[in-house]
């Protein structure tokens, strides 16, 4: 299932990497991808409770799901 997350406090690739890192430690074989302009992460392979500890671990804020199919 992939998932779509909304993130607040990215700015930049920096924050992109960060995120990516993040949510890969908790779950190394998640496929991820930022878009930091919408702030939003979708996310396959791993489920909203590892996006969001994973998220606030990197220092930013989790807003919820934007989407999931």
């Amino acid at each position: 299932m992939t998932n779509t997350f909304l993130v607040s406090g990215m700015t930049c690739d920096s924050c992109a990497t960060s995120v990516t890192k993040a949510i890969k430690a908790i779950e190394p074989h998640a496929n991820v991808s930022v878009n930091v302009d919408k702030g939003h992460v979708t996310v396959y392979g791993a489920d909203e409770q590892q996006v969001f500890q994973a998220v606030i671990s990197a220092g930013f804020k989790y807003e919820g799901t934007v989407s999931a199919s």
